[in-house]
């Protein structure tokens, strides 16, 4: 934890102190809805911890909001169906990521799930800046990237597949 300008550094503070608290009071009305914290979830100075949820309701901040903190939560599911479902059924689509070794789940979740990217056996967070990258929903208006930036107000889905 430290300076971001520090290249050693890999956690650096929030935006403002009334993040660091939002950001805490989201993660804390979790635990109290029965989420259980795995790890993190305190600060030091204007620095969250990475926090690490089980099985948020659906209904928290943390799994309905943007948290925009260094917070993950996991949830347990018993059908596929049903993970795209709970990730449908939120107002935000940026990007998710699935595991599998079925290519047909790859598939149907690349073409069922309501988000700008589908990446296959890799984090939603991935990127490089020739890809398209934006949400729907209310997760952007548009695509970053050097074409994309063109193609404003279209809603394309990239699909990556990583075989390993």
């Amino acid at each position: 934890m430290g300076d971001p300008l520090d290249e050693q550094t890999d956690l650096a503070a929030m935006i403002s102190e009334n993040d660091v608290i939002r950001a805490k009071a989201w993660i804390q009305d979790a635990v109290k809805n029965g989420a259980e914290l795995v790890y993190g979830g305190e600060s030091e100075k204007q620095i969250l911890k990475p926090t690490v949820l089980l099985n948020a309701q659906l209904t928290d901040k943390v799994s309905c909001e943007e948290v925009f903190a260094p917070v993950v939560h996991i949830n347990t599911f018993k059908e596929f169906d049903d993970a795209i479902e709970q990730v449908n059924d939120s107002k935000f689509g940026l990007q998710a990521g699935v595991y599998t070794n079925d290519l047909q789940k790859a598939f149907k979740a690349a073409k069922i799930l309501h988000v700008g990217g589908v990446m296959i056996n890799d984090i939603p967070t991935f990127r490089v800046d020739h890809m398209p990258y934006g949400g729907v929903k209310l997760s952007g208006t548009g695509r970053e990237g050097i074409k994309y930036a063109l193609e404003e107000m279209t809603e394309l889905k990239l699909v990556s597949i990583k075989l390993d």
